[in-house]
């Protein structure tokens, strides 16, 4: 279990995150719901130890995140970011083994886990040889994907995976990746802005505005009953209609 306890964040003096308390129960998937700047980003690298809580503390498995704990902690979670965040020099094979080698996995050890991997988020194998500028957004995602299994983490990170993909890959993307969480049963936290794509992903949506809480429960719990009337204009907003501008009239 990945716990939060009293935590608050920043960056410099700007106070970005809290006090947020929370607990994210294992093998479940948890998204992250709110605006631009809301905090949801920054709490995913609390929870990593890229950016050290002012206050609180942040525990997994009862285990605090302390500076003689942060490196197993790390490897027991996959971090996938905004566009992939692949290394440009690397090959989509050196980017998804990098962190196999540092710990000095064998050669057989490292080809049977990328074969699992290839297949388990459907990449042609060949495509392992390029270089990310060689592979498509959709391609590079993927490669971003087994990076993070790599290790076979507890635990699996997403900020934002899909925002800069094509609807269309976005879409067949979004079905691949259920199907991997379901398959895998690992604890997921998933950030995103988008309503649809929280409802289709999250068996618990977290929403959140100025680096706090404003409502934590199904979808149809924000949805039905609203805590905050922003729980409501963030679900009005993302169902206004297209072509829809006040004033503007469609008759003859």
């Amino acid at each position: 279990m990945l716990e939060l306890s009293g935590v608050t964040a920043g960056y410099a003096n700007t106070h970005v995150l809290g006090p947020l308390t929370l607990a994210f129960e294992p093998r479940r998937t948890a998204v992250i719901l709110g605006p631009s700047g809301c905090g949801k980003s920054t709490l995913l690298k609390v929870l990593l130890g890229l950016v050290p809580p002012s206050k609180g503390s942040v525990q997994i498995e009862r285990r605090p995140l302390d500076p003689a704990s942060i490196v197993e902690h790390r490897r027991r979670m996959g971090y996938v970011i905004q566009e992939g965040g692949l290394f440009p020099h690397l090959t989509a094979e050196r980017n998804v083994s990098l962190m196999a080698r540092q710990l000095d996995w064998s050669g057989p050890q490292i080809a049977d886990r990328l074969g699992r991997l290839t297949e388990l988020v459907r990449l042609e194998p060949a495509l392992l040889t390029r270089f990310p500028s060689q592979l498509s957004g959709g391609q590079r995602q993927r490669v971003s994907l087994m990076r993070a299994l790599m290790l076979d983490p507890d635990v699996l990170l997403l900020d934002e995976p899909l925002t800069a993909l094509d609807p269309m890959v976005r879409r067949d993307l979004q079905d691949d990746l259920a199907e991997i969480f379901s398959e895998l049963g690992k604890t997921v936290l998933l950030v995103t802005h988008d309503l649809a794509e929280a409802a289709f992903f999250a068996d618990r949506i977290v929403l959140m505005r100025d680096g706090a809480v404003v409502q934590d429960g199904t979808f149809a719990d924000l949805e039905r009953s609203p805590a905050d009337p922003f729980v409501t204009r963030f679900f009005e907003a993302q169902h206004r209609p297209l072509g829809g501008r006040p004033g503007n009239s469609t008759g003859s």
